[in-house]
């Protein structure tokens, strides 16, 4: 059967500043952070039908469909509107996975966004955004589609206007589980939080899970030492990526000229706002 797929970008983030302030009774852990998305994205192709079926027509080696973020999320978007329709899902991975980039969360936001269209769901943004919470923390902000503060899990959300930039981003070759660094004796739980949120998270450059990270992955420490030659450069979320901020194209490719004879990355530039973020 021939299928009538739509194409829909899923963005890559970055983590300008995480810090870890304290743990919930549960275990998780709160956090502070600043999340920027990026012109490097994933394409997400969807064919909506009728017959129940949601398909994930080429799986990614190593991913149980089960477990893919994006079946899971068009199922709990079937489950929570009783909608009888189906989706065939084919994927584009451009984001490398266990980047701290996003991508599997970016995947699963827009098949929400996108077959809450197509399905006609008619669910609000913020409908979507719990539904993405069940399916991982990072999934809320790119459903809420606006540069962010984000607290708690990384769930409750501050859209921020971040000025115009470029990021030079280095994948060291490696994949950092989450879970192994979130558990790491390293590990600083008890940062101060902001008070002055909107100056204090613009400004800083930190990532609380870095020094754990470089313990232990030695590709990353590299990569950050090598593009810490041209300025403040910066893990993103739980790693392995690492990212300096430009205030340029030109600036963000010279750069990328040299290291990348190192290293795999792009030059990605900021963006304002996610690209679905006016189809809810």
């Amino acid at each position: 059967m021939t299928y009538d797929f739509q194409a829909f970008p899923a963005p890559a983030k970055l983590n300008l500043m995480l810090k870890v302030v304290g743990r919930r009774p549960d275990g998780y852990h709160l956090l502070e952070t600043v999340f920027r998305f990026i012109d490097f994205a994933d394409t997400v192709e969807i064919a909506a039908t009728d017959d129940g079926v949601v398909e994930l027509v080429n799986p990614t080696p190593g991913v149980p469909v089960e477990t893919d973020l994006t079946v899971r999320a068009a199922r709990a978007l079937q489950e929570a509107s009783g909608s009888a329709k189906g989706a065939r899902i084919r994927l584009t991975k451009r984001i490398p996975m266990g980047g701290g980039l996003g991508g599997g969360s970016s995947d699963a936001a827009t098949v929400l966004l996108a077959l809450n269209r197509l399905w006609g769901a008619g669910f609000s943004r913020e409908r979507l955004m719990e539904l993405g919470l069940k399916l991982g923390a990072d999934v809320p902000v790119f459903v809420f589609g606006r540069n962010a503060f984000a607290t708690g899990v990384g769930e409750e959300l501050t859209e921020l206007d971040l000025p115009e930039a470029w990021y030079v981003v280095l994948h060291p070759g490696v994949h950092v589980p989450t879970a192994k660094i979130f558990s790491s004796p390293l590990l600083t739980r008890d940062s101060r939080p902001s008070i002055m949120r909107t100056l204090e998270t613009t400004q800083q450059r930190r990532n609380d899970l870095q020094a754990a990270v470089l313990a232990e992955f030695k590709e990353v420490d590299s990569a950050l030492s090598e593009l810490a030659k041209y300025g403040p450069a910066l893990m993103t979320g739980s790693g392995s990526c690492v990212f300096l901020e430009c205030e340029s194209q030109d600036q963000a490719n010279t750069v990328f000229r040299t290291v990348s004879e190192k290293y795999d990355g792009f030059v990605a530039k900021g963006l304002a706002s996610h690209p679905m973020f006016d189809r809810v």
